[in-house]
């Protein structure tokens, strides 16, 4: 069975916005981490855009790492359920504070196995700094430390968020919506 078509709706949240919402969040975590041991995760792919963005605007010395995991498999709009890990941190965890930073917080099932798996490594503390998050799909409540915007629960792309490998590149959120033949996949409104 193949994915529905897709297209771009309405912009939910514009590029300006963004930037205005990542500045805050990076002084509020300069402030707040200044002179400690400091190891931003990245949690790939989605967060990619909001990593570097957040992490340039946080002015204080800090390590970088990734992990990928995954939970939205082959074009679908919900999660699967079961959380993978496609790449594994390289740099020890222990002795440092971790700022976890991740796109999009939805059933908080990804995060709570995240949270889980990290505590095993050691770190002074682990903090979550999050773009969005969808308060009506809690199904594991997360504490977000730094959150940028609470949204609806519609399907979002744009601004590194994906549908099956495509949209990231948007500057903006969008909500993505099926096809109905009248309008082209990248149509903004």
């Amino acid at each position: 069975m193949s994915a529905p078509t897709m297209r771009i709706g309405k912009v939910l949240i514009s590029e300006a916005d963004i930037a205005r919402r990542v500045a805050e969040l990076g002084k509020t975590i300069t402030e707040q981490y200044r002179g400690q041991p400091l190891v931003a995760l990245a949690v790939l792919k989605g967060s990619f855009v909001f990593a570097a963005d957040l992490l340039r605007s946080i002015d204080t010395p800090l390590a970088v790492e990734f992990i990928g995991l995954r939970s939205y498999i082959g074009g679908r709009t919900s999660t699967s359920g079961v959380v993978e890990i496609t790449q594994d941190v390289k740099y020890p965890l222990g002795g440092h504070h971790v700022l976890v930073v991740e796109d999009i917080v939805d059933t908080g099932l990804t995060l709570d196995y995240l949270i889980k798996n990290l505590a095993t490594r050691n770190p002074l503390s682990i903090k979550i700094a999050a773009l969005l998050h969808k308060p009506a799909r809690t199904l594991k409540p997360i504490p977000i430390d730094y959150l940028g915007f609470d949204i609806p629960d519609e399907f979002v792309v744009g601004y590194g968020l994906d549908y099956d490998g495509r949209y990231r590149n948007l500057p903006h959120i969008a909500v993505l919506e099926p096809n109905d033949g009248q309008m082209g996949l990248f149509h903004s409104r």
